[in-house]
């Protein structure tokens, strides 16, 4: 029963704290938005959001040192799968926000969450304490 808690705390756990890095992120980047009106390049964007999110996984280790799951085959799993969770969990988001009249931001869309949780979840996976 503890290895099942251990794997669901720390798999939500890490997810929670990516879904909030980019929430906060999304809604700065709202309220910035305006008056930049010229997109840089897809290319451009992407890798600036993988280094968002990086930053903000190296900022998270201030708050939270260690890694949520003890095992790490768990944290390779979880490493891989809460970047496409999150990815989706922002193109959903995204979705909501377009059926309201909403600006859609590119961290709106999959690729672009996926990139920024990617950037977070591998700066966890590398320089987290393993708890």
């Amino acid at each position: 029963m503890e290895v099942i808690f251990e794997i669901l705390f720390g798999f939500f756990g890490e997810l929670v704290l990516q879904l909030v890095g980019e929430i906060l992120l999304e809604i700065g980047l709202h309220s910035l938005a305006e008056p930049f009106r010229k997109k840089p390049s897809p290319w451009l964007a992407a890798m600036a959001y993988a280094l968002f999110g990086a930053a903000i996984g190296g900022l998270s280790l201030l708050v939270f040192p260690d890694y949520l799951m003890a095992n790490k085959s768990l944290r390779v799993a979880n490493t891989a799968l809460s970047p496409i969770v999150a990815g989706l969990s922002m193109a959903a988001i995204g979705k909501w926000r377009a059926q309201r009249g909403q600006a859609v931001l590119r961290i709106d869309k999959f690729a672009y969450g996926y990139l920024f949780a990617l950037g977070f979840a591998l700066v966890r996976f590398w320089f987290a304490s393993p708890g």
